[in-house]
């Protein structure tokens, strides 16, 4: 008897179509690099983010009859302590970023550890009224905050928090985004079994949480965190109402720079420049694990 072989198609045979439908380097799923217009794109996209923070350096270390001149001049100068000096004499910039610090970090410490509980409620556990609780959280959402400020107010006033820091502190412990956004994240990221397992071993809830929850969460609390802290830092809508200028945020306090029938800009620059430079610190601080969890989430599934 003869047995028929079926002839094996090789890439010769398959002609130059099937080897031109190969991925090119070397397997499926390497690596893909981007083309030269895709890395000019996004250096150009750099420098334009980037450009005004530098000029913000620029004018700074300027004086303000070196930025009135045409063409700008687009180069650090030496006039960048003459102008720090100014900054101190006519604002209480110490204060006002001690003040700052104060209450972007007690807000933020409370937005994450809040939002967390009660996102990690809403992905897990299960109650009476769970999906209306969250929509009328989101629902929250859409409300401008300017139609809460008299109420709000009317409340610090009755507190007498009036011009002190639990003002701008108390109302900011927590976010209606927050709290949708580590549920979205918990929901993704934390497995049913896991907690399923805590239960096994008696767990309680609390314990659960402390142990299971927090160490998978601290990618997406990280990225919460930042953002809540820059914009607590960058806050000045309420600041302004709550406090006075005897016990500004820094935001308050760069509103008292450059005063004058002409505004001295290098002034404004340069205490700009002393607000901005905590900012970053948290964000070098904190953006190993903002990339973490913003690459955990990409490559989810």
């Amino acid at each position: 008897m003869t047995t028929l072989a079926a002839p094996q198609r090789t890439e010769e045979a398959a002609g130059p179509s099937h080897r031109a439908s190969r991925p090119r380097g070397g397997r499926a799923g390497g690596h893909q690099h981007g083309g030269r217009l895709a890395y000019a794109i996004l250096i150009v996209a750099a420098l334009v983010s980037a450009f005004p923070f530098y000029w913000t350096i620029v004018a700074a270390t300027r004086s303000n009859a070196e930025l009135a001149k045409t063409p700008p001049t687009l180069l650090p100068g030496g006039n960048l302590m003459h102008n720090f000096q100014q900054v101190l004499e006519q604002a209480d910039i110490g204060k006002a970023l001690l003040n700052s610090l104060i209450v972007s970090g007690a807000v933020t410490v409370g937005t994450v550890l809040f939002s967390t509980l009660a996102g990690f409620a809403f992905a897990k556990l299960q109650f009476k009224g769970r999906n209306a609780l969250l929509a009328l959280t989101i629902g929250t959402m859409m409300i401008p905050p300017q139609l809460g400020v008299i109420p709000l107010f009317m409340v610090v006033a009755k507190l007498h928090w009036v011009n002190q820091l639990q003002a701008v502190i108390l109302p900011g412990l927590v976010s209606a985004f927050g709290v949708f956004f580590m549920r979205q994240y918990l929901v993704q990221t934390l497995p049913d079994e896991l907690i399923e397992a805590g239960r096994v071993d008696g767990a309680s809830t609390r314990r659960i949480f402390w142990s299971i929850v927090v160490p998978i969460a601290r990618p997406g609390m990280a990225v919460l965190g930042m953002l809540t802290f820059m914009a607590s830092w960058n806050d000045f809508f309420w600041p302004i109402i709550a406090l006075s200028s005897q016990e500004p945020t820094v935001q308050v306090a760069l509103r008292q720079l450059g005063g004058g029938y002409v505004h001295d800009q290098s002034v404004i620059m340069a205490g700009t420049l002393l607000g901005t430079l905590p900012v970053l610190l948290v964000f070098g601080l904190l953006g190993r694990h903002i990339v973490g969890g913003i690459m955990h989430g990409a490559v989810k599934g």
